[in-house]
C-alpha cells in the first residue's frame, strides 16, 4: 500500500543553455522535506529531463545524494516541476530557447 506524495513549492531558476543544462529547481515534499539543486536538461530528441545531485568522490565516481526510490514518486515530483516550467514558458518569460 503505498501514500500518496505531494510535491509543493516548486521554484526553477533558469540558466543560459549550457550543454542541454537549461536550469535548477527545488520542490518540498509531503510538507516536510526540501529538495534542491535538480537540473533540468534539454533531451536530445525533445522534452526535457531531471537529473537529481550527486557528490563526486575524489577518484572521479559521482555517487547519488538522493534520487526518488520508486516510478509513482519519480513521476510525481517531474510531473510538478514540468507543470511549473510550462506555466513559466506560457506566462511569456523569454524562453524561446527552451520551446521545443
Amino acid at each position: 500500500m503505498s501514500e500518496s506524495i505531494e510535491i509543493s513549492e516548486v521554484q526553477i531558476k533558469f540558466i543560459p543553455p549550457h550543454d542541454g543544462l537549461v536550469g535548477f529547481c527545488s520542490c518540498v515534499i509531503n510538507d516536510q522535506l526540501k529538495i534542491a539543486n535538480i537540473a533540468i536538461y534539454n533531451r536530445i530528441n525533445g522534452g526535457f529531463r531531471l537529473v537529481f545531485p550527486t557528490k563526486k568522490l575524489k577518484n572521479g565516481q559521482n555517487i547519488p545524494c538522493l534520487h526518488p526510490i520508486n516510478e509513482e514518486s519519480g513521476k510525481a515530483i517531474e510531473d510538478a516541476i514540468f507543470k511549473k516550467f510550462t506555466e513559466l514558458c506560457d506566462e511569456g518569460s523569454d524562453l524561446s530557447w527552451a520551446k521545443n
